[in-house]
């Protein structure tokens, strides 16, 4: 079985997360995946964001979009409140960590003055490169128990679905969500796509109801073609039941290259990585598959 590599973010240990120069270089690097984050904008945009409101970690004011804009500044706004054009103002190329110690500060590399992308720049930078042997795995964040800072589910997926077909992109992209509604809307809407079903502890009260003992056949039940779980829910059982439900496990968010490799020994399919540097140098030792980078756009200096 081919064992994976997905880039977080990008790669966001390396660079910016969710920017173009960002996912450009983990292209370059190498993963078999490609993993961002998208919102809805107020006009209706589909923009690259981890949160949905606007985060002061990875963004920072630099000017109103106009002389006396109300909602200026931007930082800490609801992503759905605010325009494209506004969120194209904010510098998303330098991390500002409200700790010391936040460990992607200390590796990331800044771009200062990058902006906010569209998914449609981004599957846009996709084609250039040509980048055919590496799957766009779009998240799509939005939170059930906060309907005031989330898009209607089936509304947000058509325009995924949507947009990755109008590029090109859809038989080699995949859904992803924590919000399994958006899983259900994807199978009806794209049954040819992957479908990610995210899984926490932290979010298992969205799922009304529950999900029982059996969190796979959930998943399953719900449309999912794959099941990706935080690392700490990963374990023999999880793994038998997976196995039952005909469903891969992709992990997350796995950086330490020991519980990397337990995560490997359990039969997972997947990892995914903030480092994908890391992962290369595991995947050698093991003798995997290694993805290769793609051709850079640019000229690069020896």
């Amino acid at each position: 079985m081919r064992v994976e590599i997905h880039g977080h973010r990008g790669a966001r240990g390396l660079w910016p997360e969710n920017t173009l120069p960002g996912l450009s270089r983990t292209m370059e690097l190498g993963v078999h995946a490609l993993e961002f984050d998208v919102a809805l904008t107020a006009d209706r945009r589909l923009v690259l964001t981890h949160d949905l409101t606007v985060s002061a970690v990875t963004s920072a004011d630099r000017r109103p979009l106009r002389q006396g804009d109300p909602l200026f500044p931007y930082v800490g706004k609801p992503i759905n409140v605010l325009s494209l054009a506004q969120l194209r103002t904010l510098d998303v190329g330098v991390r500002l960590p409200r700790h010391l110690d936040d460990p992607f500060a200390l590796t990331q590399v800044a771009m200062p003055e990058t902006r906010m992308p569209t998914l449609g720049a981004v599957l846009g930078l996709v084609n250039a490169y040509e980048a055919e042997n590496v799957r766009l795995h779009v998240e799509l964040k939005s939170d059930p128990t906060r309907p005031e800072l989330t898009a209607d589910p089936e509304m947000f997926t058509e325009l995924v679905v949507e947009e990755l077909d109008r590029h090109g992109r859809l038989t080699n992209a995949a859904v992803l969500s924590f919000d399994w509604r958006v899983i259900t809307h994807a199978a009806r809407l794209a049954p040819a796509a992957r479908r990610f079903a995210l899984i926490e502890l932290d979010t298992l009260h969205w799922h009304e109801g529950g999900l029982g003992d059996d969190i796979p056949a959930a998943a399953r039940e719900a449309g999912a073609t794959t099941l990706s779980p935080e690392h700490v829910m990963v374990d023999e059982k999880l793994m038998s039941q997976a196995a039952a439900a005909d469903l891969d496990v992709a992990v997350w968010t796995v950086n330490d290259q020991a519980l990397a490799g337990r995560m490997l020994d359990l039969g997972v399919a997947g990892i995914v990585t903030d480092y994908p540097d890391r992962m290369r140098e595991l995947w050698r030792e093991r003798g995997h598959e290694l993805p290769e980078g793609v051709r850079p756009l640019r000229p690069v200096s020896v």
